[in-house]
């Protein structure tokens, strides 16, 4: 399993450096075809998240998971299809199922895209 780092305050608000939380590209398996992980990667990146549950795999640290992914998330530094790439694996590397709900899209105060419900369970 990837080991999960403590991630401070100011390195989640600032995440300018976390090429060292991700797993090198070379280690990550290639996928075809895009994941629920995808999606939820996706919906959070783009749209933020009103909600969002998660069951951790055993030994896992929910928050400090979240934390370390969150990092990779608002940084900078990587491509953004190596960011991509790494959350989503970490995602299913580090828990078994999520649930979440995207925020609506709006502009000039019109929804164009309402919140949806979603789960990585079959």
């Amino acid at each position: 399993m990837f080991p999960i780092q403590e991630i401070d305050d100011a390195t989640l608000a600032f995440p300018a450096t976390v090429l060292h939380l991700m797993p090198k590209m070379e280690d990550i398996p290639e996928v075809r075809n895009r994941s629920k992980w995808n999606e939820l990667f996706a919906d959070w990146f783009y749209c933020g998240l009103e909600k969002l549950e998660l069951k951790p795999k055993e030994g896992v640290d929910k928050d400090k998971a979240l934390r370390h992914i969150g990092a990779i998330m608002g940084s900078f530094q990587p491509k953004h299809e190596d960011k991509e790439a790494a959350v989503v694996f970490l995602f299913a590397e580090w828990f078994e199922e999520a649930t979440w709900t995207n925020k609506a899209k709006s502009f000039a105060g019109l929804i164009h895209k309402p919140s949806v419900t979603k789960s990585t369970k079959e």
